[in-house]
């Protein structure tokens, strides 16, 4: 197949771009991202065009990159600067509606538009499937954002029947390559990476978490797996995709504590302001994602795919954690920590500790 794949060169697009690799079948990667990583390894077997999707010329690279492709994938999606709404929701969402008309005009017969489990309604009771309310998490311009997509996705749909459309709707995606850049997002400036070298060496024995708490995890490579099966069968619809359920005490048991629980709204309190104190990265919207997403059920993709994860909740934790205490990054800008080295203009810059 030719494969185009846009934010090729992000976590998931990683995970997507070794599991082509390892497909078996001798496949034409064409990556698109703003700025393409070098030629090395896992990246060295992707044709690598650079494009902004907001952008004036966008229109005309994906007309160029689509003509004859099999598929596109499309990942690509501006997570920061929170505090900068229009600008995500721009960049976002015209990037969406560009690709999806350029995939028309080059008639691309299978498009995979990868969103989240943000896209659900909010309930941290329940367990949904393909078919719940995809409302987004109230508060978050991510979940919203991805709401939002998602209709434009199903406009699409309708008026293009004769294209495969298939949505993909990960948990959250982990991998020890992106733990540089999950810092940037959530944890700098406050929380310095030696405090889980700390708790990986044992150090820390209780560990606080917002109460009542359920999570489900899926490695970068169990979602690029998930993908390259509907893009073999072209797939249609959506699939949710991820591991097991972890509770509370599962997860702190994880990377080798003990779990206190702690109110979650006090919790949220605190993340609030800490983020108005520009503290901390991760806003108020991004903990109602972590804490009150639905667990989402697999079902369909182990029944209709074949798929099964092979690393466990558990498993993810452990590797993100001890990825964040070394800092790891796989070679590719879009998985820095500096790429947020700075606030959006207006906003008062922090530094980034080198912890």
């Amino acid at each position: 197949m030719k494969v185009v794949i846009t934010g090729a060169s992000g976590n998931v697009g990683t995970g997507l771009v070794r599991a082509l690799a390892a497909d078996g079948a001798e496949h034409e990667v064409v990556g698109l991202c703003r700025r393409p990583p070098g030629t090395v390894a896992p990246y060295d077997s992707v044709t690598w065009r650079s494009c902004d999707l907001a952008s004036d010329d966008a229109p005309d690279v994906l007309d160029d990159v689509l003509r004859d492709a099999d598929a596109v994938v499309h990942l690509a999606w501006m997570f920061q600067p929170v505090r900068d709404g229009t600008r995500m929701h721009r960049t976002n969402f015209k990037g969406t509606a560009a690709v999806l008309r350029a995939a028309r005009r080059a008639g691309v017969p299978h498009v995979v538009h990868v969103s989240s489990i943000a896209v659900y309604a909010p309930a941290p009771t329940s367990t949904v499937d393909e078919q719940a309310a995809t409302t987004g998490i109230t508060g978050s311009a991510y979940g919203e954002g991805k709401s939002e997509a998602e209709a434009e996705v199903a406009r699409f749909t309708e008026e293009n029947p004769e294209i495969a459309v298939a949505l993909v709707r990960p948990t959250l995606v982990a991998q020890a390559g992106a733990s540089a850049s999950f810092l940037a997002l959530f944890l700098d400036p406050l929380v310095p990476r030696r405090l889980f070298g700390l708790l990986r060496r044992g150090r820390i024995p209780v560990l606080p978490l917002p109460s009542p708490l359920r999570v489900q995890l899926v490695h970068a490579d169990d979602v690029g797996d998930a993908i390259v099966r509907i893009l073999r069968s072209r797939a249609r619809g959506p699939f949710n995709v991820a591991a097991d359920t972890l509770e509370l005490d599962d997860l702190a048991s994880a990377v080798g504590a003990r779990g206190l629980p702690v109110p979650a709204g006090v919790v949220k309190a605190v993340v609030g302001v800490l983020w108005r104190l520009r503290a901390l990265r991760m806003s108020p919207g991004w903990f109602d994602v972590g804490t009150r997403s639905p667990l989402i059920d697999t079902t369909r993709a182990r029944e209709e795919l074949g798929w099964v994860p092979r690393k466990s909740s558990a498993d993810c934790v452990r590797e993100q954690a001890a990825g964040i205490a070394d800092g790891t990054a796989w070679p590719s800008p879009a998985l820095r920590r500096d790429r947020f080295r700075t606030e959006p203009r207006g906003s008062v810059p922090v530094r980034l500790a080198k912890l």
